[in-house]
This record gives C-alpha cells, sequence and structure tokens, in this order.
C-alpha cells in the first residue's frame, strides 16, 4: 500500500497581514492562529471561495469557529504557498 504524502504549503504574508501580526500578544492567540495555518497548509483549498474579480488570484476565506480565527488568503498557481492577505483573532 503506497501513500501520497502532498507537502504544506509555505505560508507567507502579504505586508498587510505581516503588520497585523506583530499586534498579536497573547500567547492564546498565537496558539489559535497557528493551528489555522497548519490547517490552511495542509489543505489550500479548505477555505471557502470569496465571489470576486478572475483577474487576480481567486480569494479564499478560511474560518475556524472553535478557535475564532478568520484568514483571507490566496493560493500559488501551483498549490506550493499560501499567502495570507488578512487575519482576525
Amino acid at each position: 500500500m503506497t501513500h501520497q504524502h502532498r507537502r504544506r504549503a509555505r505560508i507567507a504574508f502579504s505586508d498587510s497581514a505581516a503588520k497585523q501580526l506583530e499586534n498579536l500578544t497573547s500567547e492564546a492567540e498565537i496558539h489559535a492562529l497557528d493551528r489555522a495555518l497548519v490547517v490552511v497548509s495542509v489543505n489550500p483549498d479548505v477555505g471557502e471561495p470569496i465571489p470576486g474579480s478572475t483577474a487576480g488570484p481567486q480569494l479564499r476565506e478560511y474560518a475556524d469557529e472553535v478557535e475564532h480565527v478568520r484568514l483571507l488568503y490566496w493560493v500559488s498557481a501551483l498549490g506550493t504557498v499560501v499567502v495570507v492577505a488578512f487575519i482576525e483573532v
């Protein structure tokens, strides 16, 4: 039995998301965000597509109701990089 292991996508942050990261101060917020980022890196298609223009990358929204985290992100053409555009914890 062979197992196919999909590599995790690399996470990158837009400038605005990086600034949002700087404002996270509590361990609980950081832990909750880490869990959400792992979910998205393992399965970039987990989020719901956000309707909009087809000219650029498809924005997606991932919301974890348990951890109270919301991410807006897009996935690179090869699915190897997830760029987080917005973080809400």
